[in-house]
Parts: structure tokens; C-alpha cells; sequence
């Protein structure tokens, strides 16, 4: 009886504070969802949306650029990637992630791609695994990033504050058909800066290292 009554009152005082209990599947309240791209290779995403495994769909919590190093003195490697968690938010209210859409802008090129990446179970594994030994701030690997690159080429990391990223997944988009912004600029992509069109014109790009 006791037992009862005390459950009875916390989930009162949840109820009050509007604390509300993490998603059935998560250790924590929040997964985080990050973009990145090579040196250079400026990326804009127009959009990313993510369905979890209780079928739940969360739209637009992905846009704007990524995460790129772009030094000022032209210098930098675009081939393979610096890898981390990228430029991105917490998609809140979501249980584990099982598929990701995401429609972006390659400025290096330029083209729009499109893809809709099926996100594998050994992901999901990680991002409720326990680290041993923890971070001082996490104890899971409770980010996900993915890599856009020139081509429509995608990698994707289950990552914390701490550690090695893990690769787990290596997927091929498609051309979106529609051109950017769903074809309705008029073929015009977002600007490519002064530095990384300077890198590209004297380095060319470096398909195929990704």
C-alpha cells in the first residue's frame, strides 16, 4: 500500500512540474540529430525529417548548414572527413530513430540530393549501450551524425561527448529532380563562400575519397 501511494505521488508531482517520462526506449530525455561535410564542401539542408520506431514522425528538425572547416588561407584537405557530431539539434520526443529523410543542397558542385536511409539496428544498439568508462557529461552515445558529400555520398556515426565515433552506415543518394528548394527558385542554390570556391577552382573535387 505504501509502494502504491508513493508511486501515486510522484507521478502527481510529474504531473504538476510537467516533467514528462523519457521515451520507452532511451536512457535520456533526447537523442541529438548533426550534419557535416569535408573541408570545403559546403553543405545547405533544405529539410530533415525522422520517423522512430514507434512510428512516430517528427518534420523539419534538421535545416541551414552544416558543420565544415573552411580555413581563410585556402588551406585544408577535402578528401576523407574530420568527423563530428555536426551542426544540428536534440529531436525532442523521439524514441530511437528508424528512418531518416533528409534533402540537401551540395554547394560545391552544385545539386540537390534526396534520400530516405533506413537506419540499422546495430545503431540503435549503441545509442542505448552504456559507455565503460562514461564521459564527464554522457553516459551514451546518444548523438547521431551524418556526412554529406559531393555525389550524393552519406556516412553516418552514432557518437557521445567522448570516444571514437562509430561508422554505421555508408548509403548513396539520389538527384533530387525538382532542383533546390523543391524547384522553386528557380535553379538558384544557396551561396558557396569566396574561400571554399577558391579551394574548388585550384583542387578541384575529390569524389570518390568519401
Amino acid at each position: 500500500m505504501k509502494t502504491t501511494l508513493l508511486a501515486l505521488v510522484l507521478l502527481s508531482i510529474a504531473a504538476c512540474t510537467g516533467a514528462a517520462p523519457y521515451p520507452s526506449d532511451l536512457p535520456y530525455r533526447y537523442w541529438r540529430l548533426g550534419f557535416l561535410a569535408p573541408d570545403h564542401m559546403e553543405v545547405w539542408v533544405e529539410t530533415a525529417e525522422v520517423e522512430d520506431i514507434d512510428g512516430q514522425r517528427f518534420f523539419h528538425v534538421g535545416s541551414g548548414t552544416v558543420s565544415v572547416h573552411v580555413p581563410t588561407d585556402g588551406t585544408g584537405n577535402a578528401a576523407g572527413w574530420r568527423v563530428s557530431w555536426g551542426k544540428g539539434r536534440h529531436v525532442n520526443g523521439a524514441d530511437l530513430p528508424k528512418r531518416i529523410y533528409i534533402r540537401w543542397q551540395s554547394l560545391a558542385e552544385p545539386q540537390t540530393y534526396r534520400i530516405i536511409l533506413e537506419i540499422p539496428e546495430r545503431a540503435r544498439q549503441l545509442m542505448t549501450e552504456r559507455l565503460d568508462p562514461p564521459c564527464q557529461t554522457s553516459e551514451y552515445r546518444h548523438a547521431l551524425a551524418f556526412g554529406l558529400a559531393p555525389g550524393g555520398v552519406v556516412r553516418g556515426w552514432v557518437m557521445s561527448t567522448c570516444g571514437k565515433p562509430v561508422e554505421v552506415l555508408h548509403a548513396q543518394a539520389e538527384v533530387e529532380p525538382k532542383g533546390p528548394y523543391g524547384g522553386q527558385s528557380g535553379g538558384e542554390y544557396y551561396f558557396l563562400s569566396e574561400e571554399s570556391k577558391a579551394y574548388i577552382e585550384q583542387h578541384g573535387i575529390p569524389y570518390g575519397s568519401w
